[in-house]
């Protein structure tokens, strides 16, 4: 019992910590400014910025309802969260294209920054729509489905953290995987072992989103394959 109060104390102040790395990542470049009334962005980046924010703020409210033994009522939203979260790849696919094409238009970036901007944000909702599928799955078994909604939220961070640290450091990684390290090192502790759903599911964001994996050669040129389709 004491066991399983500080596991969603945990993930209480993981969902926190979060979402205090979305803020403060994007806190110069959109949500700064958008505060001030000076976020001049076309109204599909707002609509991003509106899902990402959302999905943050659900994640928050229904880790709340089952820390305080209120599963009806988080499941009961959890129905919502089934379409939300499908929001949240469709809303990211659309912008994750758009927005290059656009910034290419205005003659904001060149061919090879939309390129590689395009190819690891499809990257990332491909990742996060595998780990979301699997939560809905694994929802009737609330260990692996709090870990996998873990995972999910955690290969959205990528941008966000990337705002913080260079992705193409050590420290992005410690920063960016934080919230599964510090996870997995409470199962450790706790356990005596790592629950294999942070094992497999910690080689898939690393695997699936780092360069280390994908150099920037690689990106563009799927980036560039993909631009082609569309413009």
């Amino acid at each position: 019992m004491r066991l399983r109060l500080e596991s969603r104390r945990l993930y209480m102040a993981l969902s926190v910590f979060m979402t205090a790395i979305v803020i403060i990542g994007f806190w110069v470049p959109y949500f700064g400014p958008l505060l001030r009334g000076a976020a001049s962005r076309p109204w599909m980046i707002h609509l991003h910025g509106v899902v990402f924010a959302g999905w943050m703020a659900l994640l928050l409210v229904q880790v709340r309802l089952a820390s305080q033994g209120r599963i009806r009522q988080h499941r009961a939203l959890g129905k919502i969260g089934m379409v939300y979260g499908s929001l949240v790849v469709i809303v990211g696919v659309v912008v994750t294209i758009s927005a290059p094409i656009l910034h290419l238009e205005n003659g904001d970036w060149p061919i090879d920054r939309a390129a590689g901007f395009l190819a690891i944000g499809l990257r990332a909702i491909a990742v996060f729509g595998g780990f979301f599928v699997a939560a809905m799955l694994f929802r009737r078994k609330p260990e692996n489905h709090r870990r996998l909604i873990l995972l999910a939220t955690v290969a959205l961070l990528y941008a966000p953290a990337g705002r913080l640290v260079n992705v193409e450091t050590p420290l992005f990684l410690v920063v960016w995987l934080s919230p599964v390290l510090l996870a997995m090192g409470h199962d450790f502790f706790n356990r005596r072992r790592v629950d294999p759903t942070f094992v497999i599911g910690l080689v898939v964001l690393i695997v699936g989103l780092t360069p280390i994996f994908l150099s920037q050669s690689e990106s563009v040129t799927m980036g560039r394959s993909i631009l082609g389709i569309f413009m």
